[in-house]
């Protein structure tokens, strides 16, 4: 089986789509990540979800667990909030990592390895350099396992 044959049509966001409506998108659709495409759809980055929630909590709270359980419940509850009026752009890991994408005739083992080694859960697909589709870790592995 091939990359075509596994990838489905994937929302996508751009560099200014606010982190709010990312992180609503998120978890409407019960997304492992989104897939961050330039005005040309091409991909530019995978967002996964833990980007989005990494702006999202405080930075003490990151860094020392201990201080988050003392944040009183109604508040540790709208901690999303946080992410009013901040986009897409500013939940990008500082460092840029390898870009997961792969061309149709990838193999299934092929997407197996680029998501082990970039640690995505998702793996978009190109056709002639424009976003197809993508591959998620649960396809993957819906289709790899004998059932």
């Amino acid at each position: 089986m091939r990359a075509r044959d596994l990838a489905v049509e994937f929302p996508t966001v751009t560099l200014d789509t606010p982190a709010l409506e990312a992180a609503k998108l998120l978890a409407e659709r019960d997304l492992p990540g989104l897939i961050l495409v330039d005005g040309d759809g091409r991909p530019l980055s995978i967002l996964p979800g833990t980007q989005v929630l990494r702006l999202a909590v405080p930075t003490y709270c990151r860094d020392d667990p201990a201080l988050a359980r003392v944040v009183d419940e109604a508040h540790a509850d709208q901690f999303l909030r946080r992410l009013g009026g901040r986009t897409v752009r500013e939940c990008l890991p500082e460092q840029p990592r390898e870009l997961p994408v792969a061309d149709m005739k990838a193999t299934v083992l092929e997407l197996a390895a680029m998501m082990a080694r970039t640690r995505s859960p998702l793996v978009a697909v190109v056709d002639d350099g424009r976003l197809a589709g993508a591959v998620t870790l649960q396809s993957l592995l819906d289709h790899a396992l004998p059932l």
